[in-house]
């Protein structure tokens, strides 16, 4: 198994971070982008030949992830996505709609300047990604800019829980841009963007709500 095939996410190791920190980053960056595609089978020595390493670190990321119920454990030696039921999606929306529009209205109160600048660039990036039909950058612009509007503040205890989130639905990502056109006409990020500008939290929370049920809420009707 080569890394073309296993499609991981292309995260650099940082300085000063460990192999096995580096592992599960990089892991858990391409669960939650979707690059492990529902039903895949992926093994512990594919993973490490992918990622240059060993096992050990490799065996110990996929423990964590599994933990966080990313991915199940078929045996000693592989690894998948989790089944998932319509009532399932359906619960994983409905936290996601309650978790982030409350991280969303948090944002308010440091919603200055650059903060908005910062998010409307990268909801500029996500414009472009759309118009290419570039799919992996629209997957990653989209987390990118949830993740900058929730990330805001450095005690902010709802985004580890929102990506613990992100990580079961991730996989889900890719079926739910087949058909982009149809079930996302309006672009959400533009109007969480001027209900921040004019602090209109009531809008704020309609606007991400509206994002998550667009974006991908409407994939456990079709698989219901």
């Amino acid at each position: 198994m080569d890394q073309a095939r296993l499609d991981l996410a292309d995260d650099p190791r940082l300085p000063g971070e460990t192999v096995q920190q580096w592992v599960f980053r990089r892991l858990r960056r391409t669960v939650m982008s979707g690059r492990f595609p529902p039903g895949k089978a992926v093994t512990i020595r594919g993973l490490a030949e992918a990622l240059g390493v060993s096992a050990m670190p490799v065996r110990e990321a996929l423990r964590r992830l599994v933990a966080e119920r990313a991915l199940v454990l078929l045996d000693n030696r592989r690894v998948r996505v989790p089944e998932m039921t319509a009532r399932r999606f359906e619960e994983l929306v409905t936290t996601r709609i309650l978790l982030e529009t409350e991280a969303a209205a948090r944002a308010l109160d440091h919603a200055d300047g650059p903060f908005r600048a910062r998010l409307e660039a990268l909801n500029r990036e996500s414009d472009i990604a759309v118009e290419t039909g570039d799919t992996e950058a629209m997957i990653e612009t989209n987390l990118a800019f949830h993740a900058a509007l929730y990330g805001g503040r450095p005690d902010n205890v709802l985004l580890p829980l929102i990506e613990s989130i992100w990580l079961q639905i991730g996989p889900f990502m890719r079926m739910a841009l087949a058909d982009l056109e149809r079930h996302y006409p309006v672009d959400r990020h533009a109007e969480a963007l001027r209900a921040l500008g004019a602090g209109d939290e009531a809008r704020l929370r309609r606007a991400i709500e509206d994002d998550i049920r667009d974006g991908i809420g409407h994939l456990f009707t079709a698989r219901g």
